[in-house]
């Protein structure tokens, strides 16, 4: 989208169900799950450039030896940074004893990241410093291994404040009130619990036998019921996943499915991924072996190798989000690519009536890349609709020779009007001249357009802010003296922020909200918003605002139609001299595109959780008291 926002954060679990000497002997290096945990993120990293890590536990060390490995990093390339050091590792390894390099039993008792679970990591940060101890994997330590716990996951917690007192109320002292470590903390109390329960209930039978003991220990834990346990009073959109110190692994989806979680196993692997495409690349796979984990479901990885789905939470209706399909994901997943050209096609009668059907004036294109599936939508859909029109004119026979001559040669005119310029930067300007710059991030194919005669039609996945419109693209397009711009939006109006994981939390932000406070006043009905606040307030206070999102309420005098009028006005740069029109898509037209994906909380308001309703209204007080810059959920 040309408003970038950060975004969901990606996941990578890989366990090798064979001993690592197999791999050694097989395909001729101890880097094998090295190698596949490198491609799983990079295959990935469109999801977190903030920062990376990494965790590693070896199965079956003796005692004595570390078997917890773990490498973070907040560099500009995370993954890059990571791996060089694992690397680094090996080759000091192969330096030291080139015979013993292809013995697992050496390596893994001399070097780190030679064990068979991996986890993997990329951060976006929506909120919160940039530092090393905000990257994930967490490391919950015990000296007893089954005790120990590693933790990382795309998700944002909602009611951060009430798991914190939870944490209390149950005798701990969290160091911070963090969605991270409070999730962390209260699966490792379970897992503590969990242990103590196997205990209690194998010491009988080896009184003497400690070291048997743990081992049956090790064996024998539940991890379903530990998720059961702890995971019941959480409220957000998540994907977790967890490893114990004896190897045993688990990923935990939300209720309502609201964050991805696909996985493919065979004899050799079990992995599992935010996005379906890196585990076809890893290892080449179909995709019909790529399944998803289920909504309220954990896939639960025993210390022996052995898997399963399990549920842990009752599911709810599923709300997968919508914009991991118009935007996050990687189009190179063959569902997401055709409900991304569906978009685009599906905005196609909008636009033609805008343009009052007059294709040849009128001239195509999109921005950014990430908006070139839906713009090859919106390409098919004209080619159907020429197709249509050149019947329905043969049909008719009205048809001179050269008429018909120029109705079959027709093609709709398509530009690629704007590129970045992924040389240029902007962050060494002074606040006084940065929009200037930014405009030149981009650059304008001259010539293309007839001055004053064109319309120039530009699609984008999605309009957010409406800030790099105004300020950069609709400038340079007005440079080219079209008569008209329209900027389609594949997807529909942002109206209500997010708290399941994209950096959406603030009213203030959405230019659909600026619009409609224009409206109001224009209207007379600003009452409507004092209206909303005191209901707001008065359901935050007497704690019953989980029940409604009562900011609805502001939208709905006016039509979608008048919202996108409005939007435009908002975004037209000062002398602008094209008109500027605006077209979102519908709601319809997302769910028809994106059927299996209904999260569309941000666009009708219509939240997948409790917290979420209370979120809005958070947020909308926020704004009303000047407070519009802070977070209405707890710190990432």
């Amino acid at each position: 989208m040309s408003d970038e926002i950060k975004h969901e954060c990606g996941i990578a679990l890989l366990r090798l169900r064979k001993p690592l000497q197999y791999y050694i002997d097989k395909y001729g290096t101890p880097l094998y799950a090295v190698n596949k945990m490198a491609l799983l993120m990079n295959k990935q990293a469109n999801r977190g450039q903030d920062g990376a890590g990494i965790a590693n536990i070896k199965l079956h060390v003796p005692p004595g030896n570390r078997y917890i490995s773990r490498y973070r990093s907040v560099e500009s390339k995370p993954i890059e940074d990571i791996f060089e050091k694992v690397n680094k590792k090996f080759r000091k390894a192969e330096k030291e004893d080139p015979k013993q390099f292809k013995n697992a039993e050496w390596l893994q008792q001399h070097y780190g990241f030679t064990g068979e679970v991996w986890m993997g990591h990329l951060r976006y940060g929506t909120h919160g410093k940039n530092e090393i101890e905000n990257c994930h994997p967490f490391l919950r330590q015990n000296n007893w291994k089954s005790r120990n716990l590693v933790v990382a996951g795309n998700f944002n917690m909602t009611n951060v404040d009430s798991l914190f007192d939870k944490l209390v109320s149950l005798g701990q002292h969290p160091k911070d009130k963090v969605d991270t470590v409070t999730v962390m903390e209260k699966i490792g109390h379970f897992l503590d619990e969990e242990v103590q329960r196997q205990f209690d209930h194998f010491k009988p039978l080896f009184p003497e036998d400690n070291k048997q003991l743990s081992t049956l220990i090790e064996g024998n834990i539940d991890l379903g019921r530990v998720l059961q346990r702890s995971c019941r009073d959480f409220d957000g959109g998540y994907t977790m996943c967890g490893m114990t110190g004896t190897g045993a692994a688990f990923v935990a989806r939300d209720p309502a499915g609201i964050r991805p979680a696909y996985y493919y196993a065979d004899d050799e692997v079990i992995v599992v991924a935010s996005e379906k495409p890196a585990i076809k690349m890893s290892f080449n796979c179909d995709y019909s072996d790529i399944e998803e984990i289920k909504p309220g479901h954990a896939m639960v990885i025993d210390v022996s190798g052995e898997y399963r789905q399990e549920e842990f939470l009752e599911p709810l209706p599923k709300k997968s989000c919508s914009f991991e399909r118009i935007y996050f994901s990687r189009a190179s997943d063959p569902d997401i690519y055709h409900e991304r050209k569906k978009l685009g096609k599906l905005v196609l009668p909008q636009i033609l009536k805008e343009i009052d059907n007059d294709l040849a004036n009128t001239v195509f294109s999109y921005i950014p890349n990430t908006a070139e599936t839906a713009f090859f939508g919106l390409v098919e859909g004209l080619d159907e609709y020429l197709v249509k029109e050149r019947k329905r004119h043969i049909r008719e026979g009205l048809l001179f020779e050269e008429d018909l001559e120029r109705l079959l040669s027709f093609r709709p005119r398509t530009e690629k009007l704007i590129s970045k310029d992924v040389k240029l930067r902007t962050f060494i300007t002074d606040d006084a001249h940065r929009d200037e710059m930014v405009s030149n991030v981009y650059e304008t194919t001259f010539g293309v357009v007839k001055e004053h005669q064109d319309t120039i039609v530009l699609i984008d996945d999605s309009i957010v802010r409406g800030t790099t419109l105004e300020r950069s693209i609709l400038r340079m397009l007005d440079r080219l003296s079209p008569k008209k711009i329209v900027i389609v939006s594949s997807a529909p109006q942002i109206r209500y922020p997010d708290c399941y994981g994209i950096d959406m939390s603030k009213m203030k932000d959405f230019v659909a909200f600026r619009a409609v406070l224009k409206l109001l006043e224009e209207n007379n009905r600003e009452e409507l918003l004092d209206e909303t606040f005191a209901k707001c307030k008065d359901a935050l206070e007497n704690d019953f605002a989980h029940q409604q999102n009562f900011v609805k309420a502001l939208y709905e005098p006016f039509t979608d139609e008048q919202i996108s009028r409005k939007i435009a006005e908002i975004v037209t740069p000062k002398n602008c001299q094209a008109e500027i029109s605006v077209i979102y898509q519908t709601v319809d037209g997302l769910h028809t595109a994106c059927p299996g994906h209904s999260g569309d909380w941000y666009f009708t308001g219509d939240y997948p959780t409790p917290g979420g309703n209370k979120v809005v209204n958070q947020a909308f007080v926020n704004y009303m008291v000047g407070k519009g810059n802070e977070r209405a959920y707890g710190a990432f």
